[in-house]
């Protein structure tokens, strides 16, 4: 079962430098290694969810690990903005390994402004590209069942990405990972749209074959243990350019524990709790943190619904992190069809600035701060908000 993380941060300001405690709960599997890997995985995972949250950076998540399991704070300080970790508890139980850790991160000026503010990511049903090789165990519906595990992770262990489900229809993906990016925008359209979107993310499963056999054939009293593969790749789409602005390959192998002939529920514990299942859950940790670094730092933009002559609403609100009192600049939208038929976006800023002035969860109302009309302003043109360092708020001496 997969459980939400526990953080708890302690502020402090001094000489400039915003201090934060965070307690981090990381787990791992224990099948397929020794207490000591599982110790190490726990350590690792938990080091990396405290990372995502605070927006640090650390040149090397396994000797940070190294150095918390060896108890060398020279090793951890010389790794980035982790000043400190100290490890509170660890507990095994049945086939998990659990660790808390109190670390000490110093959030550096470096870090972006946009990290404030969400981006909402539709996250859609994966394609299996080889069904014949699901034979084993009958894992027909594991593009489904993956999406959704993945959903889940995103939901609990990310801060700059809100994930959105759009899970429920089948897609075929394969144009959107070819080379010659001839791949059809409306369905990124579409689907941005109907969740209310303002990135895509696709991917394909491209391998779950069944690979060596593990235990001898002359060991007759043993259950048949075989390797089993896990390969996906992952594109993300933004919705209002049609560009991929993220691209990655996953992969990795477990053993899978289950006899050849056995019907298995890619939905159950029975199969998450798995060595296999639990190597497919540390990948999508891993993507979790890769996604979050990747949009973290780009520009939160939106796209505007109505207007009038002297306001319009957006589709950000509060759940994008939207407060009102933002200000927010306008960027006219064209689309551009190529001869091949391919649609290139074109951005144009303007002048135009908005104020918030309402905010709902998915909506928010802006009004012109010009004393210009919004006259060449139209719907969908796009939005994007405007950040400010916190230089900008210090008190006068």
């Amino acid at each position: 079962m997969m459980k939400a993380i526990t953080l708890f941060a302690l502020c402090v300001m001094s000489l400039g430098v915003k201090a934060e405690w965070y307690e981090v709960v990381g787990y791992a599997s224990t099948q397929g290694r020794d207490v000591s890997q599982a110790r190490q995985a726990a350590v690792k995972d938990a080091i990396t969810q405290a990372l995502i949250f605070s927006g640090a950076t650390v040149t090397s998540v396994q000797s940070v690990a190294d150095g918390v399991l060896a108890q060398d704070d020279l090793k951890i300080k010389s790794h980035g903005e982790i000043q400190q970790i100290n490890l509170v508890s660890e507990s095994k139980e049945q086939d998990q390994y659990t660790v808390t850790l109190h670390l000490d991160i110093y959030a550096t000026k470096g870090q972006c402004l946009a990290q404030q503010f969400n981006k909402q990511i539709a996250i859609t049903q994966s394609q299996l590209t080889q069904p014949h090789q699901a034979r084993l165990g009958q894992i027909f519906d594991i593009s489904k069942s993956v999406s959704q595990r993945l959903f889940n992770t995103l939901n609990e262990r990310t801060n700059a990405v809100k994930p959105i489900p759009y899970l429920n229809t089948a897609i075929n993906v394969q144009e959107y990972f070819t080379q010659q990016f001839d791949y059809n925008h409306l369905l990124v359209e579409t689907i941005a749209m109907n969740s209310n979107s303002q990135y895509v993310l696709l991917s394909q499963i491209t391998d779950v074959a069944g690979l060596d056999k593990l235990n001898n054939d002359y060991a007759f009293w043993q259950d048949d243990e075989y390797l089993r593969s896990f390969k996906i790749d992952f594109a993300l789409y933004d919705a209002m350019t049609f560009e991929k602005v993220w691209y990655q390959h996953y992969t990795t192998q477990g053993i899978w524990p289950f006899e050849k002939t056995e019907l298995i529920d890619v939905y159950s514990e029975k199969f998450w709790r798995s060595h296999y299942g639990q190597r497919i859950q540390e990948v999508f940790n891993k993507v979790s943190q890769d996604l979050n670094t990747a949009v973290s730092c780009i520009p939160t933009k939106g796209k505007i619904l109505y207007l009038d002559s002297e306001q319009v609403v957006i589709n950000l609100g509060k759940d994008h992190g939207l407060e009102p009192g933002k200000v927010l600049t306008i960027m006219h939208r064209s689309d551009i069809m190529m001869g091949n038929g391919n649609i290139i976006n074109s951005t144009t800023k303007t002048i135009n600035q908005l104020k918030v002035v309402n905010v709902n969860m998915q909506s928010a109302t802006a009004v012109n701060l010009n004393t210009r009309p919004l006259s060449n302003v139209q719907l969908n043109d796009i939005v994007q908000v405007q950040v400010k360092s916190e230089e900008s708020f210090a008190l006068d001496n």
